[in-house]
């Protein structure tokens, strides 16, 4: 089954009213609409909060709460999976990766077996809850697990078509959403492709790779400022991080100076180094990061706040942008074309 096949056609909301809902609400009105099509569709709950309103109400045989207990909750999703069910675990994705690694590592990734981990709060959309609850070590992680495949929607359509790609393919999924409601990215639906980037802007002088709702927000805003500098920014949307799009990377180091990555996450193991490792060794180009330095988050605040903080905003795209293209003289209106 194709997304093109599994389209936004068969969405019972309209596109403009996915966007009156979160990501995470959206995750939840399309996987009761699958389930009710398909029983082997199971919802694996932690007590995350709002299934047991719908899903469990209707469909309550195909509905298990395991309470806050995340290695129960990968453990007993890997078994319904063995016995040929396709279990939705849902947790936050820092309780996921850390307090659940283990499980995640060798009974879902490890025997490939088709449970799709549906994680939210990712990056620091939980920073009100401080430190506890950031999830900006995940990305890292799960890159390093075999067979798993790893989605993070860009905005709440986006959500509804990753949902549906991931229902019936083959193998683990990591869906990484995040908690509060972000800016509309896609004004249209389109033909959603695991490891197939989305380019949202083109642009000859630099490409800026974002991933997560924010980063990609701010990568569009960024192009904004270069583009009154007389500098033209491509921008893709890289909402699956395994596999990569690799052949969007490679023409982009071949047809562009170089590229920004911006994400929500840790400098290391994210999306830059990602993208960093196939250029390296396919097509080298100059390639500079906004993402979290290396430091222990521990404030308190909403997931603007704390991304500003942090470092990653519209500003600092552009400073990188501006540094790739000609570290010696930034402040030229386009350097790459004196």
């Amino acid at each position: 089954m194709t997304a093109a096949q599994d389209s936004p056609l068969s969405i019972q909301d309209s596109w403009a009213e996915l966007y009156t809902d979160t990501a995470r609400g959206v995750h939840r009105r399309i996987l009761l609409e699958l389930a009710r099509g398909d029983e082997r569709i199971y919802c694996v709950d932690s007590d995350t909060g709002g299934f047991e309103d719908d899903f469990a109400a209707e469909l309550p045989g195909q509905y298990v709460n395991v309470g806050i207990a995340e290695a129960n909750l990968l453990g007993m999703s890997a078994g319904l999976a063995a016995a040929g069910l396709i279990p939705f675990a849902h947790t936050m994705s820092t309780f996921a990766t850390t307090r659940a690694l283990e499980q995640l590592k060798l009974d879902v990734a490890g025997n490939n077996l088709p449970v799709r981990v549906v994680a939210t709060h990712g990056g620091l959309s939980a920073g009100h809850y401080g430190p506890s609850h950031h999830a900006v070590q995940d990305l890292a992680i799960l890159r390093t697990l075999p067979h798993l495949t790893v989605l993070v929607p860009a905005d709440a359509g986006e959500t509804a078509l990753a949902v549906r790609a991931a229902a019936h393919h083959p193998g683990p999924v990591y869906i990484r959403l995040g908690r509060n409601a972000t800016p509309q990215i896609h004004h249209e639906p389109y033909d959603f492709r695991i490891g197939t980037s989305v380019q949202l802007a083109d642009g000859d002088d630099l490409t800026v790779v974002a991933t997560g709702p924010l980063p990609v927000h701010f990568a569009g805003g960024a192009r904004e400022v270069l583009a009154e500098r007389g500098i033209a920014a491509r921008v893709v949307n890289m909402h699956t991080i395994k596999p990569l799009d690799r052949a969007a990377l490679l023409r982009a180091a071949a047809e562009t100076a170089g590229i920004v990555t911006v994400e929500d996450h840790l400098d290391a193991g994210g999306l830059g180094g990602a993208v960093s490792e196939v250029v390296s060794a396919e097509h080298p180009c100059r390639v500079r990061r906004v993402a979290i330095a290396d430091r222990y988050l521990d404030t308190v605040g909403d997931e603007r706040e704390l991304l500003a903080d942090a470092g990653v905003t519209v500003d600092r795209i552009v400073t990188e942008a501006l540094t790739l293209l000609d570290p010696a003289r930034t402040d030229h209106p386009n350097p790459r074309r004196r």
